[in-house]
This record gives structure tokens, C-alpha cells and sequence, in this order.
């Protein structure tokens, strides 16, 4: 059965005995079909259509209000001799899928998607059907093993693969949404299974591509889409019931899709609404709580690295042909108060004002650049590869940054200016002309701000003080760009503490702060971290916890927010420069300077060897995980812009503005209001119940994501005991 020849049924809609019987028939058939002869591709025939069953609504049950994109969470692999069946449920456990894989054409994939939803009942059914059509060639039999999502699929020479999700673990909680980092995965053979020689060519791709650990910075979440910004998420039009079934209204950030290539090779049309789709971000997520006066607040660092010109740190270095450059990361903060879970409020879709977030990026130097490492020097020259006067890259690359956040767009610059031998200060000098040229063709309100400083040479320094400039320029940004407050009565906490009556209302964060050095790895991690925290006191003050928006740097609440920030940075320096991170805040604080000596010579040490012995097969892996290896075909480095004159468009100029009161396809009719004894994911309003209050599983208050979760009481002194040892009152 194919997607067009599956017939869709409705919520309430039944399956009758007929449909069952001819389903089961028909794969049976198939079955039998292939174990004669493989030469040709037979596909299960239509079901007849059944007429659907209509039932009134009672009125205790809400209406649905809209229906969002979900995956189902849970699988089970079935084969038989021709065929692998992998049905699929929600949390819910009530509606079931089926997903048909072909085993005899190795070089051909053939997946069939069954559009109908069962219920358990009629799955049961369907698969005992099947088994019976199949006795005379062994059966169907269930696959041990533990199924919790669908990486993909890849093929190498031989035949093809399908990559399960085994193991997972929850990291953190957005407006009652878990996010799942992997624990462990499966690479099943959809062919025959035979012993491969590990010195096969099939062998040795199988080796490169397991290189990717797929059990480290792998994350995903069924329900909520951590693909885009909390922004996005928040503040697009939500999809209704009467919105057309066969499209996305609202796709996904394919830029931080890593397991893109492997689902387009099994699923031709992505961005369909099919609960197979499961896809992954690769970088850093981070939660922890934090507690202020007895109010409960949730801090999460969120980073996502682009796919697009993906690699190891001397083989991936600026800007490629298509503006986008190497070691592009997105990383977001999310404050949230803990007095409700949801998102939205009780008459509003994402009304809830207690949810914030800021946006900051990183990014290698725009310009197209490479270093020689053949020399195993551990500061190899640096050389310009291409000196293009029109900067077609460069502008590329911004007008992406532009598209993605708006104007403004503030560029802090931290390479070195001043060297005996130049190696930085060549990029530096180029970067600043290729800005200047860029803003001569900008409105004069959006052109790009760049701020150049020599934060190696300050922290060397006894006259200047880093943290202090870094927070001058992380409150100037603030000012210029904003940070994201979801609701319409956003000022109303902070007036509650400060009695301000002109603090501002729910905002928008237009435009963003692109940091980089020449790694953009220590240097870019601490001025980060100190622009993550002055927007953590902004986003503390806007939800009226503290009365100041200025955090003290000796403070329980700074000590977990900068282990996060460390947390984070050293997985983006171990993804990029195979190494921890070399020089922390610590170091620019000018604390534990002798005790942090040694680990800096070792981590430079480790990175020195990553970088000389392993980025080459690190680097294989990764084209080999995104599909690049495929792309033989040379493409030229001049690629044409709209103009050089005018390089950027200008729809990615507007203000990134919304005005939640014009519209009601935000508010909540009274029909929907009413709690649903069992919530369907799909549903916008009610569905992320049904992962959060699961009430297929019996959960005890210490196995809690968020009791266990890290945070400030650990900071907390030991409880003194009013009594003696023995036990006795004095």
C-alpha cells in the first residue's frame, strides 16, 4: 500500500472486518510473491474504502483545537523472509502505524507508508493475519529490541541500512515537551544479514561511519521542535484542524538537521506530517533550576550546530561558495518560571509570559581562508585563498544571518591585531574591509555594526579589564536588540516588583550578536558566557524575580550558570578542535592561575594531536554521516548574488515584529478549554500531556526528570542538627 493508495481515516472513524482481511491478504500475497521471484516490485492493492461511523461529540470532551507535528515514540520491528513491518505508537499507546520495508532488492530502498491509524485491537489483528499468510516461509517474528525512534536509513556498497534509537535519556523540559539526548543506537541490515569482512569496502565505510558517535551531543524531541528558536516556536501561526493535511505549514530549521540526508533517502517528501520523521540537532542541551526567594526558575542552553559546512577544525576554516561558514553554531538561553508547565495560557495559544529566551551565534570568519597543517606546526600560517573585492561570500553569509535574525546584526571580532609574524591580523584587516564594503550598500538603520578587539592581548594586559568591556558591550547589545518574552502581559511581573509602569511589553528579540576568534571556540565561549549573562539578569528582572537586571558575579545562580556556560563550550571545542576548551572564564578572571596552568598545556597538547591524526578520518566520517561524499561534481567559487551592489534582500531587513492582539488565531475558544481525559499529541493545546503526565507508567516522585534535575540547592550549606550526636536534647 502506498500513500496514495491508503485511505485516510478520521478520529472516530472504524476498521471493519473487510479491510483487516484484505490488508493481511494482500501482504501476504507479496510475501509469497517475492520468495518465488524478486525481479519485480509488487505492491499491496488499495483497501476498499469503508464508510466512517459518525457519533456526536459529547460535550464533556474539548474540541481539538489545531494539530502540530508529532512522532511516535515507541516502535516495534517485525520481519518476515521478504519483508520488515515497524509499527510505531504514541505515548498514548492508543493509535498504532505501520511502515513496510522491502528486504530482496539490495540496491533498491523501497519503504511504503501506511496511512491508516489502527487501534491496538486491530493491530494485534493485522500483524496475526500477516503471520498466518507467511508460515510456509518462517513466519513473522518480533525483533528483541527496544525501539524509540528512526535515525534513518544509509546505504554503502552492498545494501542497506536502517539506524534505530535503543536507549534515551531525558534532558530537559520546555512547556511540558521532553528533550532527549541518545544514549545508544542500532545499525540493522534491511538485506539478508551476512557476515561482513571487516576489510571489505563495505567493511571500512561501516567502521567510518560508526566514527560518528551517534551517543554523544545527539538530541531530539518528539513533540516540540528544537530545530527552530523558542521565538519561532512561539510566535508562528498555529496549524488548525481545517489546514491542509498533505503540507508543512511551518517547516523545520533544515540547517540544524542532522539526520536530514539519511531521512530523504527512505522518505522522499520530509516535510510532510508523517510521525515517522524523527529529526536530530548536534551540539549542546543543557537545563538546570535554579531558586530565587523560593520561586523555581528553569535555565536551559540550548546550541545548534549548522550541517552546512560541517568538519574538523584545520579542514573546515571561513566561508564556503554558499556564505556558509565553518563551526556555525546557534545558541539559545531559555528562562522559564516554574508556576506553570505549558506554554499558553487559559484563553490564549502561547500566551503563558512566564517563558524567555536570547539568541546569540558563532561563526568563523567569513572570508575564504585555509591553514596548512602539513608542517605539524601548531600555529600554521594562514593564508587568504580567494581575494574576491566584491565579498560574494561574505555577503551571502550575512544575508543568511540577516534572514535568520534580523537586523541588527553586531559582529564582535576578538583576533589578535598586533603580531610580529601576522597570522590573525591578515584575517582581521580583510574582515573589516569586507564589512566596510557591505555597509555602503545597507540602509543606514540596518547596516552591520562591527567591533573589532584584541581580547588576547587585553587579558595579558595590567591596564585593561576584559570582563568589564565584555559586559559594557553585552548591555549595549542587549539595548539594540531585545530578548524574547512570550504573552501579551509580559511587563506585568516585573511592574509587581519594581512598581516601573514603563517596562515593556511582550517583546521580540530583532537581530542577534555573531561573536567569533579565529577557533571561535575560548575566546568566543567567555565573551558569550558574559553576554549570556547579562541577558539572564534581563530575563530574571522581566519575569519579576530579582529587582535589578544586574547579576553579581559571586552568586549561586552565576556559579550553575557558568558551569553550563563551561559545559557548553567544551563540547563545541571537542566537536570542532577535538580538544576541552583551553583558556575558561576563570582564566580571564584572572582566578587559579597556577592550578589551571598544566590542564591548559594538556588540553593544547590533546588538541595538537586531534588536529594532526585524527581530523582526517573525523572529517570522513562526517561527510560520510551528511551525505557529502556524494557531491563530486566541482562547483565554482564565484556563485552569482542578486547583484554586488545589492547583496541582500531585503525582506530580511523587516522587523521581525507580531501583534498578538490583532489577530484571534491565538485565542482559545471555550469549547477547547475543556481537559481531555486522554490528550492527543497532535493536539496544539492539550497534547504535550500525554508524554508529560504518561498514564501508561507508574512514576515515583524521585524518578522525576525535573527532581533530579541540577541546580542551585547544591550550593546550599549542610543542615545543622539542633541535637547532639547521641540523639539527646541538651
Amino acid at each position: 500500500m502506498n500513500n496514495n493508495d491508503a485511505h485516510i481515516f478520521h478520529e472516530r472513524q472504524e476498521l471493519s472486518e473487510q479491510y483487516l482481511n484484505e490488508v493481511a491478504a494482500a501482504a501476504s500475497e507479496i510475501d509469497l510473491l517475492d520468495n518465488k521471484s524478486t525481479a519485480s516490485q509488487t505492491r499491496m492493492p488499495s483497501p476498499t474504502p469503508q464508510p466512517s461511523i459518525k457519533s456526536d461529540i459529547p460535550k464533556e470532551q474539548p474540541i481539538p483545537l489545531s494539530y502540530n507535528h508529532s512522532v511516535m515514540s515507541s516502535y516495534e520491528l517485525y520481519e518476515t523472509k521478504t519483508r520488515y513491518y515497524i509499527v510505531g505508537t504514541d505515548h498514548s499507546k492508543q493509535r498504532y502505524r505501520v511502515l513496510q520495508v522491502h528486504r530482496t532488492n539490495p540496491k533498491d530502498l523501497v519503504v511504503i507508508e501506511d496511512d491508516v491509524v489502527y487501534t491496538e485491537q486491530e493491530k494485534t489483528k493485522l500483524l496475526n493475519m500477516i503471520e498466518d499468510g507467511n508460515l510456509l516461509v518462517g513466519g513473522l517474528h518480533l525483533v528483541p529490541m527496544k525501539i524509540y525512534g528512526m535515525i534513518g536509513f544509509i546505504r554503502f556498497t552492498q545494501g542497506w541500512y536502517m539506524i534505530f534509537i535503543t536507549k534515551r535519556k531525558q534532558v530537559a523540559l520546555l512547556g511540558g515537551h521532553y528533550v532527549y539526548h541518545i544514549d545508544e543506537t542500532q545499525l540493522v541490515p534491511i538485506g539478508l544479514q551476512v557476515k561482513i569482512d571487516k576489510n571489505s569496502d563495505e567493511g571500512r565505510y561501516i567502521a567510518t561511519f560508526q566514527n560518528i558517535d551517534l551517543t554523544k551531543n545527539f538530541y531530539f524531541s518528539y513533540t516540540y521542535d528544537i530545530t527552530n528558536t523558542l521565538q519561532k516556536n512561539m510566535t508562528r501561526t498555529p496549524e488548525f484542524q481545517d489546514s491542509t493535511p498533505k503540507t508543512e505549514m511551518h517547516e523545520s530549521n533544515n540547517m540544524f538537521v542532522w539526520n536530514d540526508y539519511l531521512l530523504k533517502t527512505g522518505f522522499k517528501n520530509i516535510n510532510t506530517r508523517s510521525g515517522w520523521i524523527l529529526r536530530l540537532i548536534y551540539g549542546f542541551v543543557d537545563q538546570a533550576k535554579i531558586s530565587v526567594f523560593g520561586r523555581n526558575v528553569l535555565v536551559t542552553l540550548i546550541a545548534r550546530r549548522s550541517r552546512h559546512f560541517a568538519g574538523a577544525r584545520f579542514l573546515k576554516r571561513g566561508v564556503n561558495d554558499k556564505g556558509f561558514v565553518a563551526n556555525d553554531v546557534e545558541t539559545e538561553q531559555i528562562v522559564a518560571e516554574l508556576s506553570t508547565t505549558s506554554f499558553h495560557s487559559y484563553d490564549r495559544l502561547y500566551g503563558n509570559s512566564h517563558y524567555t529566551s536570547y539568541v546569540q551565534h558563532r561563526g568563523s570568519i567569513p572570508l575564504i581562508w585555509s591553514q596548512d597543517t602539513t608542517n605539524m606546526s601548531p600555529k600554521p600560517p594562514i593564508e587568504l585563498n580567494v581575494v574576491d573585492p566584491f565579498f560574494s561570500a561574505a555577503g551571502l553569509h550575512f544575508e543568511n544571518v540577516f534572514e535568520r535574525y534580523g537586523a541588527p546584526c553586531i559582529v564582535l571580532n576578538l583576533i589578535k591585531q598586533k603580531e610580529k609574524t601576522k597570522r590573525e591580523s591578515i584575517l582581521g584587516e580583510e574582515f573589516a574591509e569586507a564589512i566596510k564594503y557591505l555597509n555602503q550598500f545597507l540602509p543606514d538603520d540596518k547596516k552591520i555594526k562591527y567591533i573589532a578587539w584584541d581580547m588576547s592581548r587585553a587579558s595579558k594586559s595590567h591596564d585593561q579589564d576584559v570582563i568589564r568591556f565584555l559586559e559594557k558591550i553585552a548591555q549595549e547589545t542587549m539595548d539594540s536588540t531585545g530578548f524574547f518574552q512570550s504573552g501579551s502581559m509580559a511587563s506585568s511581573s516585573a511592574q509587581k516588583v519594581t512598581g516601573d509602569e514603563t517596562c515593556s511589553p511582550a517583546s521580540i528579540q530583532h537581530g542577534v550578536l555573531r561573536t567569533n576568534c579565529i577557533d571561535c571556540l575560548d575566546r568566543t565561549n567567555a565573551a558569550q558566557f558574559l553576554m549570556g549573562k547579562c541577558a539572564l539578569g534581563h530575563q530574571l528582572y522581566a519575569l519579576g524575580i530579582v529587582a535589578s537586571p544586574y547579576i553579581e558575579f559571586d552568586s549561586d545562580v552565576i556559579n550553575i550558570f557558568t558551569e553550563m556556560y563551561h559545559d557548553h563550550g567544551d563540547t563545541i571545542a571537542l566537536q570542532y578542535g577535538g580538544s576541552h576548551l583551553v583558556n575558561t572564564m576563570e582564566t580571564y578572571r584572572k582566578i587559579n592561575q597556577w592550578t589551571s596552568h598544566p590542564r591548559d598545556m594538556i588540553e593544547s597538547i590533546r588538541r595538537f594531536y586531534a588536529n594532526a591524526f585524527s581530523d582526517a578520518d573525523k572529517q570522513d566520517a562526517i561527510n560520510l554521516f551528511l551525505g557529502n561524499f556524494a557531491m563530486i561534481i566541482y562547483e565554482s567559487i564565484c556563485i552569482a548574488v542578486f547583484s554586488y551592489r545589492k547583496w541582500f534582500s531585503p525582506s530580511a531587513l523587516e522587523s521581525k515584529t507580531i501583534d498578538r492582539n490583532a489577530s484571534d488565531v491565538f485565542y482559545i475558544p471555550p469549547e477547547s478549554r475543556v481537559p481531555a481525559d486522554h490528550p492527543e499529541e497532535g493536539d496544539t493545546y492539550q497534547g504535550h500531556w500525554a508524554e508529560y503526565y504518561n498514564h501508561r507508567q507508574y512514576t515515583t516522585l524521585d524518578q522525576l526528570f525535573v527532581y533530579n534535575m541540577n541546580g542551585t540547592l547544591k550550593y546550599r550549606p549542610p543542615k545543622i542538627s539542633m541535637y547532639p550526636r547521641d540523639g539527646k536534647k541538651e
